[in-house]
C-alpha cells in the first residue's frame, strides 16, 4: 500500500511542477525573483507589509515586475508613470477585475465593484447615472449630508468632553447617508438591526485583512475544505444579503414605476424596462449584490478616513488650528457648511487632500487584470493576468511630495496659498475602475470634518508627540490605531 501511495504523490507532484513550469514560461512576462514551484514568491514576501516588497522588488527589477502567488503570474506595476499609462491612458484594457476568490464565491460574479464584461460594463454605467439623477454632488444629496453631520454633532455633544473613541459614531454617519442612497430613509444610532449590519461590515473588513484570507486566495481550495475566519465572513457576507432582499421585497410592493425614490427603486425600474430581456444584467441577485458592494465600500472606506484623519489632526494640532482659521472666516459659527464652501477654502481642502495621500486607505487598489493579451513596456502580458497597482508608489512620490512620509498640507498649496491638484492624488484609484462613489465620499468628507471642526476643539489623550499614526492594518485596508479623545465644544460667539 505504501508504494502506491509514494507513487501517487510523486506523480501528482511532478504534474504540479510541470504545470508551473508551463505557466511561469508563458508568454513574455516583466522580470521578477525566480518562483518556487506550487508556493513561488510566497517567502520572498512579507505578508504584513506588502509594499515594503514591491518597494524593494521594483528597486532591483524596475517599476514593472512579476510575482508568482502560488502558480499564478501577478505583474506588479510601482510608481506613477507605469501605473497611470495602465489604469488611464490603457484604461479599458486593464479595466478588466481579477479573480478575488473569497469575494467570488460570495458574489458569484455579480455587483459593481468585482464584476467584469457585460455585467460589470452596465451595472457601472447604471450606478453612476442613478446616483448623479439621486443627486450625487447636487442640492439633494447634500442636504441628506447636512442633516447626518448635524444628528452626529448631537450625539458627539453628548459625551460631554470626556474621552471618547470616535469610531462607532463616524460609522454610524458614513452607514447613514448610504442608507438615506440606497433605501431613502436612515436609521436611529441605537436601532439593533443598524447596529448588527455595522458589526457584520467591521468584522469582515478586519477578516479580509488578515494574512490566512491572502492565503486563501491563493490556495482557493482552502475555502472549501478548511475550517477559517473566511467561512466567518461567508456568514456576514449571506446575512447583509438577507437583509438588503428584505428592504428589496418590500420596495417591490411600494414601487411606483413613474416615481422612483432611492437607488433599489431605480433599479427595480430597470429591471421593469428589460423584463423580456433574457441576457438582461438587470436582476434581483444583481441587485442584492450592488447594494452590499454600495453599503460597505461606502461605510468603511469613509469612515476609517475620518476616524484617521481626526487622529492627525490631533497629531498636528497647529493644523487643526488653520482649519479652525479658515472655517471662522468664510463659514462663520453658525451657517451648516456647504460644497459651496470648499472653493473659498483651499487650506481645508489640501488638508482633507493630505489626509487622503498619507492615509493610503486602499495601498495595493483592488487587483485589475487585463481583458486580452497585451504588449505593455516590451513586455507580453497574457489575456486574464492579474495586475497589482501600487498605489501607495503613487500617493508617496517622493518628487511630486517632498518627503511624502511627512503630514503636510503644503503638497496641495502653491506659492499663493491656494489649492493645488495633483495627478499623483489616487486615493480613489483612476481610469475605468475609479471608485463610483467618490463624489459621494468628497462631500462626506468635506462636510462632515468641517461640521465637527466648526463645533469642536480636538482634546487629545497624549502630547501630540506620543501620538502614533500607523496603520495597524494595511493589507486591503489601512487601519488607524484605536484611540479616545474629547470632543470639547468650541466657543460660538463670533
Amino acid at each position: 500500500m505504501e508504494p502506491i501511495v509514494v507513487l501517487v504523490f510523486c506523480l501528482s507532484s511532478l504534474l504540479l511542477v510541470s504545470l508551473w513550469r508551463q505557466s511561469y514560461r508563458k508568454g513574455r512576462l516583466p522580470p521578477g525573483p525566480t518562483p518556487l514551484p506550487i508556493i513561488g514568491n510566497l517567502l520572498q514576501l512579507d505578508m504584513k507589509d506588502m509594499n515594503n516588497s514591491f518597494r524593494n522588488f521594483s528597486k532591483a527589477y524596475g517599476p514593472v515586475f512579476t510575482l508568482y502567488f502560488g502558480m499564478k503570474p501577478t505583474v506588479v506595476l510601482h510608481g506613477y508613470e507605469a501605473v497611470k499609462e495602465a489604469l488611464t491612458d490603457l484604461g479599458e484594457e486593464f479595466s478588466g477585475r481579477s479573480d478575488y476568490p473569497l469575494i467570488d464565491k460570495a458574489n458569484k460574479g455579480f455587483g459593481v465593484v468585482f464584476s467584469n464584461g457585460k455585467t460589470w460594463k452596465e451595472t457601472r454605467r447604471f450606478s453612476l447615472m442613478t446616483l448623479r439623477n439621486f443627486g450625487m454632488g447636487k442640492r439633494s444629496m447634500e442636504d441628506r449630508v447636512q442633516e447626518e453631520a448635524q444628528t452626529l454633532l448631537e450625539e458627539l455633544r453628548k459625551t460631554n468632553a470626556l474621552p471618547y473613541d470616535p469610531a462607532f459614531i463616524l460609522k454610524c454617519a458614513s452607514c447613514n447617508v448610504i442608507c438615506s442612497v440606497l433605501f431613502k430613509s436612515r436609521f436611529d444610532y441605537a436601532d439593533q438591526i443598524f447596529l448588527n449590519l455595522m458589526e457584520k461590515f467591521e468584522e469582515n473588513i478586519k477578516i479580509l485583512n488578515t494574512p490566512w484570507i491572502q492565503v486563501c486566495n491563493i490556495f482557493p481550495i482552502l475555502l472549501d475544505y478548511f475550517p477559517g475566519s473566511h467561512n466567518r465572513f461567508f456568514k456576514n457576507y449571506n446575512d447583509v444579503r438577507h437583509f438588503i432582499l428584505e428592504k428589496i421585497k418590500e420596495h417591490q410592493q411600494s414601487l411606483d414605476l413613474n416615481n422612483p425614490q432611492d437607488f433599489i427603486d431605480y433599479f427595480l425600474v430597470k429591471m421593469e424596462q428589460e423584463k423580456h430581456n433574457q441576457e438582461s444584467s438587470f436582476t434581483v441577485e444583481n441587485l442584492v449584490n450592488t447594494a452590499n458592494d454600495l453599503f460597505g465600500a461606502g461605510t468603511e472606506t469613509t469612515s476609517t478616513t475620518l476616524r484617521y484623519g481626526l487622529l492627525l489632526l490631533m497629531k498636528h494640532p497647529e493644523v487643526a488650528a488653520k482649519v479652525q482659521e479658515e472655517i471662522d472666516r468664510v463659514v462663520g459659527r453658525h451657517k451648516r457648511p456647504s460644497m459651496q464652501d470648499r472653493a473659498r477654502m483651499p487650506y481645508t481642502n489640501a488638508v482633507l487632500h493630505e489626509m487622503q495621500r498619507i492615509i493610503d486607505i486602499v495601498p495595493m487598489n483592488l487587483p485589475h487584470a487585463v481583458n486580452h493579451g497585451i504588449q505593455f513596456r516590451n513586455y507580453f502580458i497574457p489575456k486574464g493576468t492579474t495586475i497589482l497597482t501600487s498605489l501607495t508608489s503613487v500617493l508617496y512620490d517622493n518628487k511630486e511630495f517632498p518627503n511624502p512620509e511627512i503630514f503636510d498640507p503644503g503638497h496641495f498649496l502653491d506659492e499663493c496659498g491656494q489649492f493645488k491638484r495633483s495627478d499623483y492624488f489616487m486615493a480613489f484609484s483612476a481610469g475605468k475602475r475609479i471608485c463610483v462613489g467618490e463624489g459621494l465620499a468628497r462631500m462626506e468628507l468635506f462636510i462632515f470634518l468641517t461640521t465637527i471642526l466648526q463645533n469642536f476643539n480636538l482634546k487629545p489623550m497624549l502630547d501630540p508627540n506620543e501620538i502614533d499614526v500607523t496603520s495597524v492594518a494595511s493589507g486591503l485596508v489601512s487601519v488607524p490605531p484605536s484611540y479616545q479623545l474629547c470632543f470639547v465644544p468650541a466657543r460660538t460667539d463670533g
